[in-house]
């Protein structure tokens, strides 16, 4: 009986063993390979155009801002409603790289208005000014990324004002004012340029400086 039993368990470890092992061997060498796993692929964007340096004529008309400020201050008088030309811009920018552009700007523009006195008749003046403003500024622009039609950029300008003033009665005299408006000019401004094609467009402007708005045309060679 003791013999039977040892009999029986020796046959059942030598079944259990012969069916792992071929289960082992089922398992590595049948099992079909593991899925590879997913990688994601990197997003690859267009390649842009080559980029060509290029030289940009632009001319403009803006609605003035600062050059009223200037005006000389005459003790118990005021001056009445304005009467503004410009300012009239124009720039030559060098456009070196895709984002940047350097270049010179120069503005124009005048004003004339009436002074009166405050104790005397509204309808009738004392005398006068007139008043002409040059700049000569540093300018450049930065691009934003866009498409071809449309390029948004930022204008930073800075230089110098240059002015001339006269203050007359209706006679003709010259009247002395003890004025010094500032040889500071400045400008900045957001704006886009409209590409009409690769060497004609529109640009349009919004800033603070010598205006506060303008538009006007750009020619690129």
């Amino acid at each position: 009986m003791t013999k039977f039993r040892w009999l029986l368990i020796l046959t059942l470890l030598f079944i259990f063993s012969t069916a792992d092992a071929q289960y082992t061997i089922i398992r590595v060498h049948g099992a079909p390979p593991p899925r590879p796993r997913y990688q994601r692929q990197p997003v690859r964007r267009p390649a842009l155009p080559p980029f060509k340096p290029s030289v940009s004529l632009n001319i403009g008309y803006g609605f003035p801002n600062l050059d009223q400020n200037h005006l000389a201050y005459f003790y118990n008088y005021y001056h009445g409603n304005l009467q503004q030309t410009g300012p009239i811009t124009g720039s030559i920018d060098y456009r070196f790289s895709r984002y940047m552009s350097v270049g010179v700007m120069a503005t124009y523009g005048k004003l004339n208005t009436n002074y009166y006195n405050y104790y005397g008749n509204n309808y009738n003046p004392d005398f006068y000014a007139h008043l002409e403003s040059y700049a000569i500024m540093f300018n450049m622009l930065n691009y934003f990324p866009a498409g071809k039609a449309v390029s948004p950029y930022l204008r930073t300008a800075a230089g110098v004002n240059i002015w001339n003033e006269e203050y007359r009665d209706f006679s003709g005299n010259k009247l002395p004012a003890n004025n010094y408006p500032t040889t500071f000019a400045y400008q900045v401004s957001l704006g886009a340029k409209f590409n009409l094609n690769p060497n004609v467009g529109l640009f349009l402007e919004a800033g603070y400086g010598k205006y506060i708005a303008q538009g006007g045309l750009s020619l690129t060679f």
